[in-house]
C-alpha cells in the first residue's frame, strides 16, 4: 500500500493566476528512494509542501484533489500531526539551525513534542551517530562547514523519527564531493532504517545511483514517473531540459551511432562496466 498518494492534486497560491501544481497523481511506496526533478519553477517545492501540510495549512491558497500521507488526509490534519510522519530538510541548513550547540538544535523538535529527557538523550545520540557527527555535538552550528551543517539539519529531522524525509535540493550550496557525502548519508538512512526518501535534486549524475523511482515535473504537471532507466532514457526528459546522467546520454549517443549496450547505464560505474563487457565480447 502506498505511503504517499495523490489523486488529481491541484494547488494555486493566494493571488495566483494559474496552479503551481496541476492534476498530480502519484503513488510513493514505503521505503522508496524518489528523485523528484524538473526545470526550475516547475512545482517541485510546492508539491513537497503538500506532503508535510505546509500546503494548505500555512500557505493558504486553493487545494483541490486528494493527498494522503501515512493514511492521513493532509487537508484535514494539522501540521503538528503530520510532523511526526514527514520531516523536511531545506536547501540552506542555516535556516533550520539557531541553537548554541549542535545537540541543542537536534533536541529542539523533541522538546516541542514533550519527549521525556531520557528518550530525548537516546534519540539525539542516535541521530548524531546515524549522520556521523557525534564529535560535533558541542560545537556551535555557525562554526561548521556547509556539509556539516547539512548533516546537523538532517539529524534534527531524523531525531523526530518520521516515516518520510523530504530533501529540497539539500546540496545546492555544496561542492560535488560534499554533495556526494550528503547523498551517501541519505542513502544509508533509506537502506538501514527503511526511511522513505523524496529528494528534490538537479545533480542527477550523483543522485541517480541511489534512486529506485524518478518523478519529472514540468509546468506544474507530472510528465514522467517510473524506474530511473526508463525515465532518464526517455526522449521527453531531454526535450524538457532535464539534465539526465552523462552515462545515460553517452549510451544514447552510442546508440545513435549503431553501438548498443546491453542495458542503459545511469552512472559512470555502470557505463564503464558495460563498455568493458562490450569490448571484451568484441575481442572474443
Amino acid at each position: 500500500m502506498a505511503l504517499i498518494e495523490t489523486k488529481n492534486l491541484t494547488f494555486t497560491y493566494p493571488g495566483g493566476t494559474k496552479p503551481a501544481v496541476e492534476d498530480v497523481t502519484i503513488s510513493i511506496e514505503k521505503g522508496d528512494f524518489v528523485v523528484l526533478t524538473g526545470p526550475s519553477g516547475c512545482g517541485k517545492t510546492t508539491l513537497c509542501r503538500c506532503f508535510n501540510g505546509l500546503i494548505p495549512h500555512f500557505y493558504g491558497g486553493k487545494l483541490e484533489g486528494d493527498i494522503t500521507v501515512a493514511d492521513l488526509c493532509v487537508a484535514k490534519c494539522s501540521i503538528h500531526e503530520l510532523a511526526s510522519h514527514v520531516g523536511m530538510v531545506f536547501q540552506n541548513p542555516e535556516n533550520q539551525l539557531f541553537a548554541l550547540s549542535v545537540e541543542k538544535d537536534v533536541a529542539f523538535g523533541l522538546e516541542n513534542f514533550g519527549v521525556s529527557r531520557e528518550e530525548m538523550r537516546r534519540r539525539v545520540d542516535w541521530a548524531l551517530k546515524m549522520t556521523g557527527i557525534e564529535e560535533l555535538q558541542e560545537r556551535a552550528p555557525h562554526e561548521l562547514s556547509g556539509g556539516q551543517q547539512q548533516r546537523v539539519a538532517i539529524a534534527c529531522v531524523l531525531a523526530m523519527q518520521p516515516e518520510v524525509m523530504v530533501f529540497d535540493e539539500p546540496t545546492s550550496f555544496l561542492d560535488p564531493l560534499g554533495a556526494q557525502r550528503i547523498f551517501e548519508v541519505i542513502h544509508d538512512l533509506n537502506k538501514k532504517l527503511g526511511l522513505t526518501v523524496i529528494l528534490v535534486e538537479h545533480r542527477l549524475d550523483l543522485a541517480s545511483r541511489y534512486a529506485n523511482h524518478v518523478i519529472v515535473m514540468d509546468e506544474g504537471k507530472i510528465v514522467l514517473d517510473g524506474e530511473p532507466r526508463q525515465v532518464f532514457n526517455s526522449e521527453k526528459a531531454r526535450l524538457i531540459g532535464v539534465g539526465i546522467p552523462k552515462a545515460t546520454r553517452l549510451c544514447q549517443i552510442l546508440g545513435e551511432n549503431g553501438v548498443r549496450l546491453s542495458k542503459v547505464p545511469i552512472n559512470s560505474e555502470e557505463a564503464s562496466q558495460l563498455l568493458r563487457e562490450m569490448l571484451t565480447h568484441d575481442r572474443s
